[in-house]
C-alpha cells in the first residue's frame, strides 16, 4: 500500500476558503467610503435646495412666461391676454412650448452649477450620481 503524501501547511485548497462576510478594512478605504456618505449628504441637502430655487423663461416678448424649480418641476406659466387669438392657436402652442423647453434648459443648468461643484476633481464616469 502507497502512503499519501502531506500537503504543506500553508496549502489551502480552494474549497477550504472562509466563506463568511469580511471584516471591513481601514485606511484608505474607509476614508473613501466616509467621504462618500458625507458626498452623498451635501448632494441630498443640494437636491433640497433646488426645489426652492426657481428660473424664468420669457418668450414672445414676454407675452409668455414659465416659472420652474431647480428640479425641473414647472411652477407656473402665464400667458399675457394679447397673445392669445383663436384663429392661430398654433403660434400660442408653440409660445408655450418654446417658453417651457428653455424653463427646463435653465432648470436642468442651475442644477448642473450646484452639483457640479460637489463632485468636482472626482473621475466619475457621467451619470453616477
Amino acid at each position: 500500500m502507497a502512503k499519501k503524501k502531506k500537503a504543506p501547511k500553508s496549502y489551502r485548497s480552494p474549497g477550504s476558503r472562509s466563506k463568511g462576510p469580511r471584516a471591513p478594512r481601514s485606511g484608505a478605504g474607509g476614508d473613501m467610503m466616509a467621504q462618500f456618505q458625507a458626498l452623498q449628504e451635501e448632494m441630498a441637502k443640494q437636491q433640497a435646495a433646488l426645489a426652492d430655487e426657481t428660473v424664468e423663461a420669457s418668450v414672445g416678448g414676454g407675452m409668455v412666461k414659465v416659472v420652474a424649480n431647480g428640479q425641473q418641476d414647472i411652477l407656473s406659466i402665464s400667458i399675457q391676454p394679447e397673445v392669445v387669438d383663436p384663429d392661430d392657436v398654433e403660434m400660442l402652442e408653440d409660445l408655450i412650448l418654446s417658453a417651457v423647453s428653455e424653463a427646463l434648459e435653465l432648470s436642468r443648468t442651475l442644477a448642473e452649477e450646484r452639483m457640479g461643484g460637489l463632485t468636482a476633481g472626482l473621475d466619475l464616469p457621467p451619470g453616477l450620481l
